[in-house]
This record gives C-alpha cells, sequence and structure tokens, in this order.
C-alpha cells in the first residue's frame, strides 16, 4: 500500500508537553482519522507535517520524500480546512480568488467560481459575513481549485449542525474515490470518523496507542459491565479503564481478554468515543 504521509519517530520536545516518538502512516485514497484528547499531540504533528514547526526530531515524508529542506512546493498538494478560517475577514469572496491565484501555481479560476455555485456561497458576502458551514465550504473550495491531493483537517466539523456535516461528510467521501486523494481528518466528533474512515490513528499524552483500520480498532476493545458484587472477579490486569456506578460495575478490556471475566458479564462493543473515554479514565 503507497502512503500519502509517513511519520517516523517524530518527537517535540515543550516546557509542559511532550510528543513521544510518534510514528504512523496516511495510506494514499483512503481518509485516516486522527483522534485524541484536547492536548495529546494532534495538532503539533499536524504543524510539523505542514511545516509550521521545523525544530523536531524524526522523518516526515510525503509522497515518499523527507519534508526536511528549502523545498516547500509539497505544501501545495495539500489542502487545509481548520475550525476557524485562515481568511482576512474584511475580504470578499473576489479578493479571496485574488489572493489564491498568487499563492498557488495551479490555481484554477473557473473551477474555483464552479464550487462556489456548487456550495452555494454568496460570492457578494465579506468572509466574516459567511456562516461557519459556508467557511468551511469555502475553504474546501480553495482546496479543490488548487487541485490538492490531501486534505489536512483539524477539526473542520465542530459548531456544525448534522445536516451540514452529513454533506462535508459526503463531499469527503467523494474526493476519495478515485483512490488518488487522500484525507487526514482530526476531530472529536468521533461519529464523522465512525461514518466514513477507513484508518484511524489514536493519540494520548504524546504517544501513539492505535493506528490501523477503524474496523480493527473497534473489534479490538470490548465494555464488559456487571454488578458491584461482581465487580472484584475480573482481573486487574486486564482492565484498560473503569467506572462504577451505584449499582453497576462497567471496564473496558482487550477482545483477546474476554475468558478473564465471568460469563455473567455484559459483553458489548465500544464506540470511538467510549475507547478514548476509557483508555483516559485508566491514565488518571
Amino acid at each position: 500500500m503507497n502512503n500519502r504521509i509517513e511519520i517516523k519517530k517524530l518527537t517535540k520536545h515543550y516546557e509542559t508537553f511532550f510528543l513521544d516518538d510518534v510514528s504512523f502512516k496516511v495510506p494514499k485514497g483512503y481518509i485516516t482519522g486522527f483522534i485524541g484528547p484536547n492536548g495529546s499531540g494532534k495538532t503539533t504533528t499536524i504543524k510539523s507535517i505542514l511545516s509550521l514547526i521545523h525544530q523536531y526530531k524524526g522523518t516526515i515524508l510525503y509522497n515518499g520524500q523527507d519534508i526536511c529542506g528549502e523545498n516547500k512546493s509539497y505544501v501545495e498538494d495539500i489542502g487545509i480546512v481548520m475550525d476557524s478560517t485562515f481568511l482576512a475577514k474584511d475580504w470578499t469572496i473576489k479578493n479571496v480568488e485574488r489572493a489564491m491565484s498568487v499563492g498557488y501555481s495551479n490555481w484554477d479560476q473557473h473551477q474555483f467560481e464552479d464550487y462556489l455555485k456548487v456550495f452555494e456561497i454568496d460570492q457578494t458576502l465579506k468572509v466574516k459575513e459567511l456562516s461557519r458551514g459556508m467557511n468551511t465550504k469555502l475553504m474546501l473550495a480553495i482546496a479543490f481549485s488548487h487541485q490538492a491531493k490531501t486534505l489536512i483537517l483539524d477539526e473542520p466539523t465542530s459548531g456544525l449542525d448534522p445536516i451540514i456535516r452529513d454533506e462535508f461528510r459526503e463531499i469527503l467521501q467523494a474526493y476519495v474515490e478515485d483512490e488518488e486523494h487522500t484525507v487526514l481528518f482530526s476531530t472529536h466528533i468521533t461519529q464523522d470518523l465512525e461514518a466514513i474512515a477507513d484508518y484511524i490513528v489514536f493519540i494520548q499524552g504524546g504517544k501513539i496507542y492505535f493506528t490501523g483500520s477503524v474496523d480493527d480498532f473497534l473489534n479490538r476493545y470490548v465494555i464488559v459491565k456487571a454488578g458491584l458484587d461482581e465487580a472484584d472477579t475480573i482481573e486487574a490486569s486486564a482492565i484498560i479503564g473503569s467506572r462504577q456506578y451505584h449499582t453497576r460495575f462497567e471496564a473496558m478490556i482487550l477482545r483477546e481478554d474476554l475468558p478473564k471475566i465471568s460469563d455473567h458479564w455484559i459483553v458489548e462493543k465500544p464506540t470511538i468515543d467510549q475507547i478514548m473515554v476509557f483508555h483516559k479514565r485508566g491514565n488518571n
């Protein structure tokens, strides 16, 4: 399998945070979800990929080429959609078009105008007058109009209503259909990833805990539940994270550790949200 992005032993030190030997791959032609709690290292990793952070240890490859060095032309191949726009708020859509035509050598004005029509973006408005959903669509239109082969998304659906999020997911699925385009999608709205992602990278506390397919991630763990009187029947070493209620106890364990619990326990498949929560509880 070809990889659009490959990160090897990425390490970055801050006074209060340590990105620790991070390694993972973003396969070409797929949507990869990048998940983890706030402060886990997602933004630092993304900024490193975009050459916005330079002083780090490790290697980052884009299409097999090391991004270190003076040649940053690979960045033109990447479309960026963040939780807030990077455009000047007083710009008109025409100002946006002019700026992008200067910034990107592959800029296609006609394609941009076509996407504005498809996304129903009113060209008479200024950036600050666009809704959050329209701003997200505008950034997608920019990415598509400079022929970006890779989208890097950092919380792009935060604050959007379910209808706009569903439309956004459909756009991403269509984008990767030709298997030439790639998406790295960092988000806390894990329902979006369960709906469209092919792969998951799970980072917490600056360390990678999992990288692989979404199915493997969801099938790796189980949630087990029982009454409080049975809580001590499970081997403590098998528990990744747990919580206790007035009448019941529940824990997350690896599926391979199921033989370590009683037949009386209820077993459920977790969501991505639950996996993150129980991992966090186990590390507190």
